[in-house]
């Protein structure tokens, strides 16, 4: 019972809170990796209020950590204009902004995590459609988050028979991969046919129903203020500075 309050009261802020922060935390400048570390406190904080956890929506959040990297690498490279000083270690504008980069990604993709732990795929799609995100998109992405399993099922079936007709092969030519992309490229078009079939044998029209209705309440509207206040404050408030002057 407690759960079903929780989710009416925060599912129809939450898509919006969760877009403010996301500009929250991508309009922090490069040079202010302090305000970002700040800025965590809400997927912590929110993380633990939900019952997901902070440390699993960390863990689900590392895959992205060598695709962040790829992207910043060569900032300390490029950018070796002198910072600050840890000791007498220089510091460079460069390792700054690769912090940066990293702090961001992570961030938003744990508010994102966060977002569909809390109110699920489904109701995202509802809320997107009601707040006026062109239908197109919104079952494009709901068809591909829906059936994403289908072609991992599929390589799954065909990496069996590979290993089953391989007598213990681990590698394969070049040559190979190609030609076992183009099957699942094949196999994965025929499961699409039979799954439109389906859904049009069952009454699809080309239009996805829409999941829960939810409601803004008094509480809805005092749970969104006091979130984009926090959020708000978190941004434009330095505690960094405030900790070295009290220092």
């Amino acid at each position: 019972m407690e759960k079903q309050v929780r989710e009416a009261v925060v599912s129809p802020a939450l898509p919006v809170i969760t877009l403010l922060y996301l500009i929250a935390v991508l309009s922090v400048p490069l040079t202010a990796p302090q305000k970002l570390i700040w800025l965590a406190a809400y997927p912590i904080i929110n993380g633990e209020i939900a019952g997901t956890g902070y440390l699993k929506i960390l863990l689900d959040s590392l895959w992205l950590l060598p695709i962040l990297i790829f992207i910043g690498i060569f900032n300390p490279i490029i950018d070796t204009k002198p910072a600050f000083y840890v000791g007498n270690v220089l510091i460079s504008q460069g390792w700054v902004s690769f912090t940066s980069i990293l702090l961001r990604g992570l961030l938003s993709f744990q508010a994102l995590i966060l977002m569909v732990e809390e109110i699920g795929f489904l109701d995202i799609f509802s809320l997107m459609r009601r707040i006026g995100v062109p239908k197109v998109m919104c079952q494009q992405l709901l068809l591909t988050y829906r059936y994403i399993s289908v072609i991992i099922e599929e390589v799954i079936i065909m990496k069996r028979a590979r290993a089953s007709r391989g007598y213990g092969r681990k590698s394969y030519p070049l040559k190979f991969w190609g030609m076992f992309v183009g099957q699942l490229m094949v196999r994965s078009t025929e499961r699409a046919k039979r799954i439109h079939a389906a859904m049009l044998a069952r009454g699809f029209n080309g239009v996805l129903p829409l999941g829960k209705n939810y409601k803004w309440s008094g509480r809805t509207l005092l749970h969104f203020l006091i979130w984009i206040s926090f959020i708000t404050f978190l941004r434009f408030f330095d505690f960094s500075n405030l900790i070295v002057n009290i220092r």
